[in-house]
């Protein structure tokens, strides 16, 4: 099993659509088996697989009450998909792990499911917080979404930063996302990263909330299904090399 996080520093850069076409291709273009845990309470992966239906048990009740993971489990409409959803419990997350003062606690739950799923998503809260120390310490690989602008890089830059600093040796995969080849700004970022992957910018992709699926669902032969399937494949060649 390995466990892929999508983070970022910054907000608004596609991190929770890119995490959600990366399961797709993860559970149908590779038939793995595939959970998608959504740690950020704003539970927008959650509303797109359509797991946002009160439960009987609160997201962060896997952290503080010990109940199994398995309880909260939900089957999405595509196969091999799971979903451990997120509910506004999980603002208090960051409150909790200081509490409990387990530095390895996601690391732990995320053991507990590896006779259960081949590749674990998580989509990660933006921000230097007490859960992204926990995913840090728990991923196998991060994958960064960066917009071609200034901000979005130095934020890139600044988790790079962090992670060196703390002598973290999880990988770091940088991803092109929201790229309008039109625009100049993002044009001159490609060419002086040409080997970062590259998610467009498509009104396909802005369709992924108005259809509540991945793209590859609804439009499996688009251009975004195609580049979406590219970067899952980087992340599998990345994690196999890893492996050796």
């Amino acid at each position: 099993m390995a466990t892929i996080a999508v983070y970022s520093l910054k907000g608004g850069v596609g991190k929770t659509t890119l995490t959600v076409n990366l399961a797709w291709a993860s559970a149908i273009r590779s038939a793995r088996r595939t959970l998608l845990w959504d740690l950020d309470p704003q539970a927008a992966a959650t509303f797109l697989l359509g797991g946002d239906d009160a439960g009987r048990h609160q997201a962060q009740a896997i952290f503080s009450k010990d109940v199994a993971a398995a309880k909260l489990l939900r089957a999405t409409a595509i196969d091999r998909l799971a979903l451990l959803p997120a509910d506004t419990s999980l603002r208090q997350l960051d409150h909790l792990f200081h509490t409990i003062d387990k530095k390895k606690r996601l690391r732990k739950l995320l053991d507990d499911l590896t006779e259960d799923f081949d590749r674990i998503l998580l989509d990660c809260p933006p921000g230097l917080t007490e859960t992204s120390e926990q995913v840090m310490r728990a991923a196998d690989l991060i994958v960064v979404p960066v917009v071609p602008s200034p901000l979005s890089q130095r934020a890139f830059q600044e988790v790079a930063a962090h992670l060196a600093q703390r002598g973290a040796r999880v990988p770091l995969m940088p991803v092109h996302a929201m790229v309008d080849r039109r625009r100049k700004l993002h044009a001159e970022a490609l060419a002086r990263q040409p080997d970062w992957p590259v998610i467009p910018m498509a009104s396909v992709i802005e369709s992924v909330a108005v259809q509540r699926a991945p793209v590859g669902a609804f439009a499996p032969r688009s251009a975004a299904t195609k580049a979406f399937t590219e970067v899952w494949q980087a992340i599998e060649r990345t994690l196999a090399e890893r492996a050796r």
